[in-house]
């Protein structure tokens, strides 16, 4: 593992200068903030998250893939990047080099952005004074009856988790039983930010994707996944006019979905494109961006781009969607597994032109006053603050 500037980490005092004392308010008040933020998926807004931290002020330091695409801008911006940390520590083999690393480094904040880094983090840091930050993406899939969860999101020693949406937050604590529950004041909601000079992009050439000159079309960009709901959406393009054509940006190679689009009867006007660097220009293009997500759903990324690119959006009442999409008023909302309803919310779009203009605007001006980047930065500004006394 390799630092930004080539040298070696890990290098310094072992590990026996553990302090099993939490830092005092005194203490931390000596010296900035020091964070170590560990992910393995290097996103815009999580690399901007990280150099507004820096530039106000906190000693960060990010470990992340070598594959990680921003991690040159961070270091640029002054951060300190432990590259290819991710693949040494996340493992048994690799906890002595990740507990030298926080012992050496002192840090006060431990934020963990993965499932793997969370659960070796927590084992790394044992009996060390850094605050341990969770950071949940998605809605669900913990359980008080799997042990794993207890090694992860239900471990006592986490003391904050940053929720990507309410609706991740409220998963939490409704879960059964109650008394087992997460303390309400350890889940924190913290919106993911954008920033609308990321998206000055022009529409993307429709043409050179196979879709004819004059389709009414729909977009849709994710990956795979059955908890997408991207079956729905194929079943409700079949019932719609022949001019509607869906284009379907990521990976969908997924044999189900394959199986899904030929026998729907408008493979024809169904486009697979697979990952592209330009989705968002192609949302832009496109008349409707729709994700028909069943569960799980948390803030996606791509929903907001298309929003910020003022494609009026057709979702569906799952996770955070609708914290994103007010129902009639910067787009339309309906039922999970419901093709009727997704064919309904299109078509009603595909007539009324002034109407897809008018929730247009309105998606675009709702990223724009609530979901900025530069509210991520201050939240989490001030929830390392508080974390580590002032």
């Amino acid at each position: 593992m390799i630092e930004s500037n080539g040298r070696r980490a890990g290098q310094g005092d072992s590990a026996a200068r553990v302090r099993d004392e939490r830092p005092t308010l005194s203490e931390a008040g000596t010296r900035p903030i020091r964070a170590l933020c560990i992910t393995e998926d290097l996103d815009r807004p999580t690399s901007a998250t990280f150099i507004g931290l820096a530039r106000a002020g906190i000693d960060i330091t990010v470990a992340c893939p070598a594959s990680a695409t921003r991690k040159d801008e961070l270091a640029t911006a002054g951060v300190r990047v432990l590259v290819d940390a991710t693949k040494e520590w996340l493992r048994p083999s690799g906890l002595r080099a990740f507990r030298e690393e926080l012992v050496n480094r002192r840090y006060d904040i431990l934020h963990l952005f993965s499932n793997k880094a969370l659960q070796w983090g927590l084992v790394a840091s044992r009996g060390l004074p850094a605050r341990i930050i969770a950071y949940r993406g998605i809605v669900g899939n913990v359980s008080f009856f799997n042990p794993i969860a207890w090694l992860r999101f239900l471990n006592p020693r986490i003391d904050r988790i940053v929720c990507v949406a309410d609706a991740v937050r409220d998963y939490f604590l409704a879960m059964r039983p109650a008394r087992w529950r997460i303390p309400e004041h350890k889940l924190v909601r913290i919106y993911k930010g954008h920033d609308p000079a990321w998206y000055e992009h022009e529409p993307a050439d429709l043409a050179s994707l196979g879709v004819p000159a004059g389709a009414f079309v729909v977009c849709c960009t994710a990956n795979y996944r059955p908890r997408k709901g991207i079956e729905y959406l194929v079943d409700a393009v079949a019932a719609l006019p022949q001019d509607v054509h869906l284009v379907l940006v990521g990976s969908m190679d997924d044999p189900r979905l394959s199986r899904r689009i030929e026998r729907s009867g408008a493979a024809a006007r169904i486009h697979r494109v697979g990952v592209r660097h330009d989705a968002p220009a192609i949302a832009a293009a496109a008349d409707v961006f729709v994700l028909p997500s069943i569960k799980r759903e948390g803030l996606a990324r791509s929903l907001i781009e298309a929003m910020i690119m003022g494609t009026p959006p057709v979702v569906t009442n799952c996770g955070g969607s609708p914290e994103l999409v007010v129902h009639e008023e910067c787009g339309l909302v309906v039922p999970v597994r419901d093709s009727a309803a997704l064919a309904a919310a299109v078509e009603r779009l595909r007539r009324d032109a002034d109407l897809r203009r008018r929730l247009g605007d309105a998606a675009r001006r709702r990223i724009l006053e609530h979901f900025r980047i530069d509210g991520t930065i201050a939240a989490t500004l001030a929830l390392y603050r508080e974390l580590a006394g002032g």
